[in-house]
Parts: C-alpha cells; structure tokens; sequence
C-alpha cells in the first residue's frame, strides 16, 4: 500500500539522520514533486505555467519548479514576497496577483528601477494607480500593471466564485485599461482571471456523486460563458495595449483553462505540493508530496494515541475539509470532540495499538502553502533519503501575510 510505503520511507529517512530532528517534521517528497511537475506541463499542452508562490513559500521549491521546461515566472502573492524574491534572483519575471495598498512596499519598487523592470503589479481600480502617484516625486520609472478582471460565472443575480475584481463586463474592463494607458508613468502589460470555481473546486468526490455531477456542469458552464466574454474583453484591450501575458486558471483547472485561445499563461502551485483539498479531481490522479510528522506522547487507551500538536487547520470556509489529515500510518482519524489541536491531538484507529511513544505520525495539510508558515525548514526526501534541508519564508526571516 503507498501510504504505508511512505510511512516506511519517511521513518526511515528520519532514523538516517545524524541527529534527531525538532518537530514537528515537514518534509516534501521530491519525487512526488518532480511527478507533479511532468503532469502539470502535459496537462498545460505547451501553455507556460507561472508559479503560485502562495502554493510553496520555499524558495528552494520555487526554483525546482521554474528549472522544470514549461514553468515560467512566479505568481506572488504579497509585493513585499515578490521584492524579496526579486532580490534573492529567484525570478525576474513576477506578477502580484493581488492589489497592493502597502506604501513602504511600493515605495521600495518605485524606487528601484530593477525591481519595476521585474514586477506587475495587479489592479482593479483607479485607487490603485492614485496611490502608487501619490508616493512618487518622478514617474522616469514605469509602473508595470496588470488588470484583474472577474472570472466568476453569473446565472441571472447569482454570482458563482471567487469575490475578487468589479471589473467583469468589457467595457468596465476597458475603461480601466484606458485610464492606465492614459497615465503617465504606467504601463499595462496584462490581463489576469481566477476563474476559482473551476480551478479550487472538487469534482469528483468519493460518496457525492449528484452533487460531483453538478459541480461539474457548473463548471462546464462557467468556462463556456468565461471563454467568450475573456476573448472579447482581451481583444478590446489589445486595441489600447501591447499585452505581454493574459493569465489565467490552476492547478484544478489546467487542461480547461489552456483551452482558452485568449490565455497565454496557466498558474498553478497546489498541483505540485497536492493538499488534500486536490485529492478527488477528474481532471488528474493526486500525488502527495508535503507532510509533516509529529511524536506520540500518550496512549490514553488501546486504540488512542496522543501527538504533540498538530493542529494546522486550513484557511476558508470553516469546515471538516480545512482540518489536516492524519496519513500515515492508514487508518488513524481525527476525533469529532477535539480534532487538531494547537498543543496536542488524540487519534484513533487500529494502528494506534502498534504505536509506541515517541513514534512519529505523519500528517497531511488540506492547503498548499499555509503548511510552511508554521515551520522554519523543511527536509527534502528523494527515494528513500533526505538529501538536504532547505529554509521556508519564515526560516529564512520572512513573514508576508
């Protein structure tokens, strides 16, 4: 059985080490990971994929995924993470998905004619660009920006998907692209639409196949109405602007979004680290790759164990989906009184009779990325090995939340 494979490897890899490891443990599966990688660029058919970095937040990771062919630039999601990646030379091609009213941030861009040479900022709104003006004394150095235009499917007043940009319609849209063209100092260069409903949204879920099927044909529905609208929105602002990029999707979305001849570019993060909350998509098989592992401390009866920590609950709506996973050994389970807690986590099941303390169990996170908050390294399995220690944002002094 593979989870009990990993189990095996990661035990083993940890026994290996010269000295015992602080935990809790996080590790990545590299194997995995490379995988991932291979399946992501077959799924994209050729179309670059830009990295979510809010999907790794390990510079280390970051890099692997760009050395693959097929990746290229990064999808920040902080400006201050995309001006400490710029500096650190893990890219020279990053977008910040998400508008920026951090003055010292974007003071330190402007004032860095190479940091601007690198990074687009994301806008939706005039606000955006009066705020950059109003921190500068020059505009000799061009702000790049990008349009973030809502992907959202509309069924008469229902709005489905991520609450994002107010631009939707074209002639907002163009409107905006308008003002920025028009303003000294500025220079649009792309467009970008999260359609999340399709991409961040199981469809192919164990014990819910009604509610499976409909997901899928809302999501049917919704890349239909977003390929006809997207067309017409990026030709329009293609009539004002030299366009460098139109991007697009993720990790549950690669094969749909890339068939969109408007999209130029896919990100996608999750699909390479694979959380639980990618586990049951039509679209491809999942290989975990994080996990982190923490010790039995008690064994309150025959079929419980305690675990110090543990408690990494996912961001989101609240929910049984947001709670970490207990993976291997198989077989363990949560309990519905306590769940994960922040200081300790009781577990049941039948291999709990088989755990002694001080034994590690290995979890999995339900969301890419927020893992590696919660950790200053994370150790790096190949085969039956870790081959090297790398440091996570906040290992390596970095906080960007």
């Amino acid at each position: 059985m593979a989870r009990n494979r990993l189990w095996a490897r990661l035990n083993g890899a940890v026994e290996a080490l010269d000295e015992p490891p602080a935990t809790p443990l996080f590790a990545v599966d590299l194997d995995a990971f490379d995988a991932n990688a291979a399946d992501l660029v077959r799924r994209a058919g050729g179309t670059p994929i830009r990295v979510a970095s809010k999907s790794l937040r390990v510079p280390a990771l970051l890099r692997r995924a760009l050395a693959h062919d097929g990746f290229h630039g990064i999808l920040a999601y902080s400006l201050r993470e995309a001006l400490w990646l710029h500096d650190q030379g893990v890219s020279d091609d990053i977008v910040v998905a998400y508008p920026c009213v951090d003055r010292a941030a974007l003071a330190s861009l402007i004032g860095s004619p190479s940091a601007a040479a690198a990074i687009t900022l994301m806008v939706d709104d005039t606000a955006h660009l009066e705020l950059i003006d109003s921190l500068r004394a020059s505009k000799a150095v061009p702000v790049r920006v990008a349009l973030d235009v809502d992907a959202g499917l509309r069924m008469g007043s229902q709005h489905i998907g991520p609450k994002r940009s107010p631009l939707h319609d074209s002639h907002d849209v163009l409107r905006l692209a308008r003002a920025v063209v028009a303003r000294n100092g500025f220079r649009l260069v792309g467009l970008m639409s999260y359609e999340g409903q399709v991409a961040g949204v199981p469809d192919d879920v164990p014990g819910q196949r009604a509610k499976s099927l409909v997901v899928r044909r809302l999501k049917a529905a919704s890349m239909s109405q977003l390929k006809a609208r997207r067309l017409g929105i990026t030709q329009k602002v293609a009539d004002v602007a030299e366009l460098e990029f139109v991007n697009a999707g993720g990790s549950g979305s690669v094969e749909a979004t890339v068939a969109d001849p408007a999209v130029t570019e896919v990100a996608a993060g999750s699909g390479l680290l694979v959380p639980t909350l990618f586990d049951h998509y039509q679209a491809f098989v999942p290989r975990p790759a994080a996990f982190y592992g923490v010790p039995v401390v008690r064994r309150p009866g025959p079929q419980l164990v305690t675990v110090a920590g543990g408690g990494y609950t996912a961001s989101g709506a609240v929910g049984a989906d947001r709670a970490p996973t207990p993976w291997a050994p198989p077989g363990l389970h949560l309990t519905s009184l306590e769940g994960a807690g922040e200081v300790q986590t009781p577990l049941t099941g039948h291999p709990a009779s088989l755990l002694q303390v001080g034994d590690l169990v290995w979890f999995r996170h339900a969301k890419s990325g927020e893992l590696f908050e919660h950790g200053n390294v994370v150790h790096l399995l190949a085969g039956d090995a870790f081959i090297d220690v790398v440091p996570t944002y906040r290992g390596a002094g970095q906080a960007f939340g």
